[in-house]
């Protein structure tokens, strides 16, 4: 799940197309993040992806207190959830059978009988065996007094290499052999790097502080340049842990560095930028051009593309008010806070556009176009962050290792067939599929889970180390419940369990990085995606820096960025099989890049598309809008409600109905198992507006801790790209103390603003990958144009029981369905692996 960041001024897809003033976002309902955001999250100094970032609410520098953020960004963790593996049953110390034996209790004998116990005549009583045992202790004491009265050789009782350099010694000391040759002897066998041991998924300790921030001396010197340039003195922090010790200097040098702020707007900037350089101050500044084309791209990323064609950049900075975008460019690619990329195109009939100031997008030093002439193809030329551009070649390159190697021959062909010949349909085809290839993708809703269990069922009785991870701790969760009634085998009530005759791997104990056998198993086979990434979860590492494993199951695939994605690649050993799994119709990461759907359209790998329909009404709903209709359906058992309403209040009064009355007592679905989902969180019934209402209802109180009480319901952003649902405990000169997927967590109260929200009602972006009995989707009149294809069918995806649809947009919400498909995403990486992997049959 995803936090969105928000801006009631500007959607960030539209920022690079929108002159100022362009109003993308809708009014009263701030957009998601991947839909699209204009300000940057609280991320000052992170080192994840903006992805989790929260943008301002339309005020610039002065929101900076609320960061307008869903679940706001601050400085990416090491840490991650952190949801741990179940206690060992057996640990050191443990008693049982083999620490007791079956005889009797602690002999140690096989039989269980005592040595003083009754065997026969000749056997000594208890009294003469003590006895005897007092004269053998006599004896051995006379026999070390005696010894320390001799003379004693030195070193005579040295064994081994110490004996042999006290040898070397005296045979120098006696002149028996030079000093040079005594330890000319060959050198002994390099030892044996030890692999790391194997870490079994543990729970987490407290989510970190974080990284230290500024020195107070560097903040209060930021304070007074910003004061005297007429900005929040409130961003002092963020500055100084942006810009350094030196920000003081920095912002004074270059005043249009404040756009590196989250939440700083170009014409913010320009204010701040003519208080302090006076007449100085000019459009044309080269600083300013520079400025404001990184913060474009920066607004981009938070809108999904990881670069930007040049005209639509060009453009853009014309319309910010930059009178020569070129140079702005050219000068950003000079300073190196950019690059840029040419890609080749299918003849269009559209002449190549060339690359700024001759670089990478000619072929003559001229600026000519390697088009012309009939040489060469057409190019398009790409402005892009290096952070993201690498990223996006490091993926590609990790990919195409997968794609092109042969995995390894875990398991015999025969064991393979009949380990899918047990499995039924869909489920067949992806254990054959991942027997002979090291990419897969796996597509189908929320049924088709069922598949990658059947497959990490019967991966391990393979004997492979086969992991699952899923983008957060809801889908772990809901995926590891599933794989260990999956893995009760083929009495389980699961078609899809294949009766397996594959080799049992029951005497694994895990101790070689696989996963353990037996009962449990399954559900320690399944992390989140950072757990596994940081190490907190997972198989570890082995001696290569690779994750020791040989198969990995990624759920929830649509929700990986091209940074996570790099990650993973990466990290993969050769000869492993990389399994991506996910419903092609939800929204898409909230970072940049479409990484699932790239691999999907690029045909690189074998696609096993599931026959598994999602069941019941819900099911059918779900699976309508996915083709853009939405029609009504039958529900018998309530299973699909439409409330309408007449305006936001009305619409805020029937959800806090819905969520303390009408469900529980129609359903039995407990208030605390039924989530709210809304577009955005600005507006009269946004995340804000119905948090506050649903607190006052379910669980009132003063707030005492930044507006938080014990009991309240919360999302957590660690990191940017990361939710985690909990609740508060309470709050202590600590911070604030929440338990999230049931463990401990301590946020640092200077964090809490920036980190902790309000959690009975989410963005459908921070629901992505969790799914609850009930919900309840509330639809305000004023949230028509922040709906689309994508964001319905995952709203209205994640009930598992029952869906409430509070409905105030009238036909908006059909023509979103029918109309309105997910916002393109300008990416490289299907170019970057057309050349290095052939396009799968």
């Amino acid at each position: 799940m995803s936090t969105e960041p928000e801006s009631a001024s500007e959607d960030t897809a539209e920022a690079v197309d929108a002159g100022p003033g362009a109003q993308g976002a809708t009014p009263g309902a701030e957009p998601d993040a991947a839909e699209g955001e204009a300000a940057a999250d609280g991320r000052a100094g992170a080192a994840a992806g903006p992805s989790e970032g929260d943008g301002a609410d339309g005020d610039g520098p002065a929101a900076a207190g609320d960061g307008g953020s869903d679940a706001p960004a601050t400085g990416a963790d090491a840490s991650d959830e952190g949801v741990g593996e179940p206690a060992r049953a057996t640990e050191a110390g443990t008693t049982g059978p083999a620490a007791d034996g079956p005889g009797g209790a602690g002999t140690g004998e096989p039989g269980g009988v005592d040595a003083g116990g009754a065997g026969g005549a000749d056997r000594l009583s208890e009294a003469e065996a003590e006895l005897a045992a007092q004269r053998l202790e006599r004896e051995r004491i006379e026999r070390r007094k005696a010894e320390r009265q001799g003379t004693i050789a030195a070193g005579g009782k040295l064994s081994g290499t110490a004996a042999d350099l006290l040898a070397a010694v005296r045979a120098v000391e006696s002149g028996e052999k030079p000093t040079a040759t005594v330890f000319d002897d060959p050198a002994p066998a390099p030892r044996r790097t030890a692999q790391e041991p194997v870490r079994r998924p543990r729970p987490a300790a407290a989510e970190p502080a974080g990284p230290a921030g500024p020195v107070p001396e560097a903040v209060e010197a930021v304070r007074r340049v910003l004061a005297e340039g007429g900005a929040p003195e409130a961003l002092a922090p963020q500055t100084a842990a942006l810009l350094g010790e030196a920000a003081e200097e920095a912002l004074r040098a270059d005043p249009w560095q404040l756009l590196r702020v989250g939440g700083v707007r170009p014409e913010q900037a320009d204010g701040f930028a003519r208080a302090l350089l006076g007449a100085e101050c000019r459009p044309d500044d080269e600083r300013r051009g520079r400025a404001v084309t990184v913060w474009l791209l920066e607004q981009a990323a938070l809108a999904g593309h990881t670069a930007l064609e040049l005209p639509r950049l060009t453009a853009t900075l014309a319309q910010r008010g930059v009178p020569d975008p070129d140079a702005a460019v050219q000068s950003t690619l000079a300073e190196g806070e950019a690059l840029a990329f040419q890609d080749a195109l299918e003849q269009t009939g559209t002449p190549p556009q060339p690359a700024p100031g001759g670089t990478e997008g000619t072929d003559e030093a001229d600026g000519t176009d390697g088009a012309d002439e009939g040489e060469g193809h057409p190019v398009r030329v790409l402005i892009g962050l290096e952070r993201y551009a690498l990223a996006e070649e490091s993926l590609a390159d990790g990919l195409a290792r997968l794609v092109n190697s042969t995995p390894k021959q875990d398991g015999s062909a025969a064991d393979w067939e009949r380990a899918a010949a047990g499995a039924p349909g869909s489920a067949a085809e992806l254990i054959r599929a991942v027997a002979d290839h090291g990419l897969v993708l796996h597509t189908g809703g929320e049924a088709s889970l069922a598949e990658p269990a059947a497959l990490l069922h019967a991966a391990h009785a393979l004997g492979l180390r086969a992991w699952a991870a899923a983008h957060g701790p809801l889908g772990r969760d809901r995926f590891a419940a599933l794989a260990a009634h999956r893995a009760a085998g083929p009495h389980s009530q699961d078609p899809t369990a294949p009766a397996s005759t594959a080799p049992d791997p029951a005497a694994s104990d895990g101790s070689d990085g696989s996963v353990p056998a037996g009962p449990g198993a399954a559900e320690r086979a399944v992390v989140t995606v950072s757990g596994l990434l940081t190490g907190v979860e997972g198989p570890g590492r082995d001696a290569d820096g690779a994750l020791d494993l040989d198969l990995l199951v990624v759920l929830d695939a649509p929700q990986l960025d091209v940074e996570a994605g790099a990650l993973l690649a990466e990290s993969l050993p050769d000869g492993a099989r990389l399994v991506l799994s996910g419903d092609p119709g939800v929204l898409w990461s909230a970072g940049p890049g479409r990484v699932f759907a790239d691999l999907l359209a690029a045909q690189i790998c074998p696609r096993v598309a599931s026959r598994r329909p999602d069941p019941g009404p819900l099911g059918e709903l779900v699976s309508g809008i996915g083709i853009g209709e939405l029609g009504q359906v039958e529900s018998p058992g309530k299973e699909v409600v439409i409330v309408p309403v007449r305006d936001a209040g009305e619409a805020v009064h029937r959800t806090v109905q819905l969520v303390a009355d009408s469900v529980p007592r129609a359903l039995g679905v407990p208030a605390e198992e039924t989530q709210v989902i809304t577009p955005g969180h600005g507006g009269a019934a946004g995340t804000r507006a119905l948090n506050a209402a649903l607190k006052q209802r379910l669980n009132p109180g003063p707030g005492r801790f930044g507006g938080f009480d014990p009991g309240d319901r919360v999302a957590y952003s660690p990191a940017p790209g990361r939710v985690l649902p909990g609740r508060v405990v309470r709050a202590d000169a600590d911070g604030l103390h929440l338990t999230c997927a049931d463990e401990a967590v301590v946020v640092p109260k200077e964090r809490v603003e920036q980190s902790v929200r309000h959690g009975w009602a989410l963005t459908a972006h921070q629901a992505v990958g969790g799914r609850w009995p009930a919900v309840v989707v509330v639809l305000p009149g004023d949230a028509a144009q922040a709906l689309s294809r994508p964001w319905v069918y995952t709203a209205f995806g994640r009930a598992a029981r029952h869906l409430s649809v509070v409905h105030g947009v009238e036909q908006a919400l059909p023509r979103a369905v029918a109309e309105v498909p997910a916002k393109p995403r300008t990416t490289r990486l299907p170019v970057l692996l057309a050349p290095q992997v052939p396009v799968a049959d």
